[in-house]
């Protein structure tokens, strides 16, 4: 009995393609998280959640396609984890409307000044 379409390993690999393949991914992926890192130290404002959703965006993507083996994967596959991208960017689309949304934040024993 074979394996259906997409779930199917192609055949035993040596070490060495298994590194070819995953290797420049693993160092894209900790390039991304040293962007994040020293994005985090950068007073970017109201933008350094935006910037930070980006990059885990992207993160997401590459461990979609690579890891997830997406790119090979039966449609079905693919329609759930569209899906699930679209969701996750509603939720993060509305996380990001209550930062925006929210009053600054002050230090304690500071005046806040009157709107009126």
């Amino acid at each position: 009995m074979t394996a259906p379409h997409g779930l199917a390993e192609a055949g035993p690999r040596s070490t060495r393609d298994i590194l070819r393949a995953t290797l420049p991914l693993w160092l894209a992926l900790m390039l991304l998280l040293a962007a994040t890192l020293g994005l985090a130290y950068v007073p970017l404002g109201r933008w350094s959640a935006a910037v930070a959703f980006g990059i885990s965006g992207v993160k997401t993507v590459l461990i979609g396609v690579f890891f997830m083996k997406l790119r090979d994967a039966i449609p079905l596959v693919r329609i759930a984890a569209c899906a699930t991208m679209l969701w996750l960017a509603f939720l993060f689309l509305l996380t990001f409307a209550d930062l925006l949304t929210r009053a600054p934040l002050t230090q304690p024993g500071t005046i806040v000044p009157s709107m009126g």
